[in-house]
């Protein structure tokens, strides 16, 4: 169907061109076309959507707790932003969902200590919640 617009609510524009976006699912579907497939970043497996997805367990404030299907989540998200409407999202789309972003900045070719502060002036102040979480990203190796 096609990519997000840049201009659209929670859009992250990757250096790429490639857009992704994020959001907090408490607040509901955003108005627009649906997603055509969605990263869940939960401690508990999300409801099942119209699209296809892929839960990545994630408790809250945490990392994700199986890094090699992290990698292959992320992997996936970045490389269908290049055609579909991708979004990422997390309960309160901040903190996980700014890490998650964060990563596929770096898979775009950002560099990784130049990663969180990329998805904070393009997404959200806010993004990416905990030390670690910051650590997760400076540390992500493609």
């Amino acid at each position: 169907m096609g990519a997000w617009s840049g201009d659209q609510p929670g859009v992250l524009v990757l250096p790429s061109r490639r857009c992704v976006r994020g959001r907090g699912l408490r607040h509901g579907l955003p108005d627009g076309p649906p997603p055509e497939f969605g990263l869940y970043l939960l401690g508990h497996e999300p409801p099942a959507t119209l699209w296809p997805a892929r839960w990545l367990r994630w408790p809250d404030f945490r990392l994700p707790t199986d890094q090699p299907a992290a990698d292959r989540a992320f992997r996936e998200a970045w490389e269908r932003a290049a055609e579909e409407r991708v979004e990422v999202a997390c309960r309160g789309g901040r903190g996980r969902t700014g890490t998650a972003l964060a990563v596929l900045a770096v898979l775009d070719g950002v560099p990784p200590s130049d990663a969180v502060a990329f998805v904070r002036q393009h997404y959200d102040p806010r993004a990416v919640e905990t030390p670690w979480q910051r650590r997760y990203v400076r540390r992500y190796a493609r």
